[in-house]
């Protein structure tokens, strides 16, 4: 099998990290198209030996292309997803933008691979402190039946994209001029922004609305609080549940 790619955000930290991850597994790159904004258009980029030229994202850039990866933001995946659909691309969006609209299927292969059958073009990728956690659940759901979830994340500040990586190495060598995040990130942890969400903030409801639609189950307690660390890569979750039927320890863990 070959496959004709396409990287949407391509010039991105997790632009790179998909290409980094498609050359790690090996998987079958026929033919590679990066693309990105136009202020990104013209980079080269190297890919398994060969250089590659980035052009602007548009919507005709998906004919013949057979799956293309987005990590552009929402507000590209909301404007061109639906070209590449239409132009019969199958869309990975790993944005926020899809995610909870009830006819693109949400997934994390471990937990429910069947969901992939119902797209319609367009399949959804969770946020990331979700994806660990439905992973830890689903065998427990399974065994046990949970009837609360109470979880508290540690995430890199590489989720937040390279303006938060630039920020933070920046203020280790002191050299930081630009400062998207209001606060200091080095030396410090931060809650994420709080939304109009009863004091939520939008990263804690994505992991209990994502939580619920990925698990199948929509009426499934979840109490969520997310916190940034300064480090760069790996997120930790501290996850405390209830279920209808009871467990020993030796069992949970087995």
């Amino acid at each position: 099998m070959s496959v004709h790619i396409a990287v949407v955000g391509a010039t991105g930290l997790v632009g790179q990290t998909m290409l980094k991850v498609l050359k790690e597994h090996d998987f079958p790159v026929h033919r590679l198209t990066l693309l990105a904004s136009k202020r990104s258009a013209g980079k080269k980029i190297n890919f398994n030996g060969q250089e590659y030229e980035v052009q602007e994202l548009t919507k005709d850039s998906f004919k013949g292309i057979d799956i293309a990866l987005f990590s552009a933001g929402s507000g590209p995946s909301k404007e061109f997803a639906p070209y590449a659909a239409a132009a019969g691309c199958v869309v990975v969006d790993n944005s926020s933008a899809w995610r909870m609209h009830p006819e693109v299927p949400l997934v994390v292969p471990e937990v429910n691979a069947h969901a992939i059958d119902l797209h319609k073009g367009i399949i959804a990728n969770p946020n990331c402190s979700t994806i660990q956690l439905v992973v830890a659940l689903k065998p427990l759901h399974d065994k046990y039946v949970l009837k609360r979830v109470i979880v508290s994340t540690y995430q890199s500040i590489s989720g937040a994209g390279q303006t938060g990586v630039d920020q933070l190495m920046g203020e280790l060598a002191g050299t930081a001029k630009e400062t998207p995040y209001p606060h200091p990130i080095a030396f410090n942890t931060m809650f994420h922004p709080i939304a109009e969400y009863d004091g939520f903030s939008e990263e804690e409801i994505k992991v209990k609305n994502e939580t619920r639609k990925i698990m199948e189950i929509p009426d499934l307690r979840v109490a969520v609080t997310c916190v940034r660390l300064p480090i760069l890569g790996g997120h930790g979750e501290s996850v405390n549940i209830e279920t209808e039927h009871p467990f020993t320890p030796r069992e949970l863990r087995d």
